[in-house]
């Protein structure tokens, strides 16, 4: 049976899982996943996504990935590539280090985003290895708590949905944590609820896979794209075409002109014609956007939600 191809959503969670061949250590000491960590650390400078969660095992690794323009494929065949050559020259092997093709699930953030980071950071637990998540050292839960730093993970999305303030978020972030301590394995964030590929409901699901359908065949009219991002800004149509340069209208003028750059079926200079500015002036716009996209975790959600929008 052919294998249908990965599904790449720019800004899309998925849960990634690496097994070692025939389930075989992948590590065998602590200066291994150092170095793994490194790479880790390396592929993020790179390629600029994001790790929310993560959890080293013996024989396998768990990691909750947000992916930015750079699609999941390149940074794991990157990951896993290096890894293994360091493996082998160092213990004087040859063959394949990881099983097959890695698994990967795309998950509804708004359903499963904290019961993943959960589920992850519970898997020393779940394998018996440790009583408590915090006595393991190498996932992430101890940086959530606030007792180890990584500067590649990223915690504070996953804090933020418990609290606005960091001591109370970290405080009920570690009491969702043991609400799950006598949880058991969790099929569908291994296998999903679309062959495999995607977790969701049914409506994400449809999402998921129209988005994909549209960015290979379909571009979005620029009126609509228009007409979207200023019902999600509370901005009137009329308020894009005046000379005003309030900053919060320069703002989503600039988001519309990155959309219409990125997704729709008319030329930016049809949108620039529209709200009566200059091309090179939205160009401009249109670069600040995707360098912003690199770093700001709201402005990602808001691109998400409005594309989603889009294939409905």
């Amino acid at each position: 049976m052919v294998r249908k191809p990965r599904i790449y959503i720019p800004g899309g969670f998925y849960h990634v899982i690496l097994r070692g061949n025939d389930g075989q250590d992948i590590f065998f000491s602590d200066q291994d996943r150092n170095y793994f960590e490194n790479l880790v650390q390396n592929g993020i400078d790179r390629f600029k996504h994001r790790i929310h969660a993560y959890c080293w095992m013996s024989n396998h690794v768990h990691m909750l990935i947000q992916v930015s323009e750079v699609s999941l494929s390149k940074i794991i065949q990157n990951l896993s590539f290096r890894y293994t050559n360091y493996i082998n020259k160092k213990i004087s092997r040859i063959g394949h280090l990881f099983q097959g093709r890695y698994k990967a699930i795309l998950i509804d953030e708004e359903r499963y985003l904290l019961e993943l980071v959960r589920y992850i950071h519970l898997n020393p637990v779940r394998a018996k290895i440790k009583k408590l998540p915090e006595d393991y050292e190498w996932s992430g839960h101890l940086c959530y708590l606030g007792r180890k730093s990584n500067r590649w993970l990223t915690i504070e999305y996953v804090l933020s949905q418990f609290s606005k303030r960091q001591k109370t978020a970290r405080r009920k972030y570690e009491e969702f944590i043991f609400e799950g301590l006598d949880g058991v394995y969790r099929r569908e964030f291994h296998y999903g609820s679309e062959e495999g590929r995607i977790l969701g409901d049914d409506r994400f699901i449809e999402q998921v896979l129209g988005q994909v359908y549209m960015r290979l065949e379909k571009k979005y009219k620029v009126e609509d794209i228009i007409d979207l991002v200023c019902k999600k800004f509370k901005v009137k149509r009329e308020e894009l075409i005046s000379l005003s340069r309030q900053r919060e209208l320069s703002r989503v003028r600039g988001i519309i002109a990155f959309m219409v750059a990125e997704y729709g079926d008319g030329s930016l200079s049809e949108y620039a014609r529209i709200v009566r500015r200059d091309l090179s002036t939205l160009s401009i716009a249109v670069n600040q956007i995707r360098k912003e996209l690199e770093t700001d975790i709201v402005l990602q959600k808001q691109l998400r939600d409005m594309t989603r929008g889009l294939a409905r």
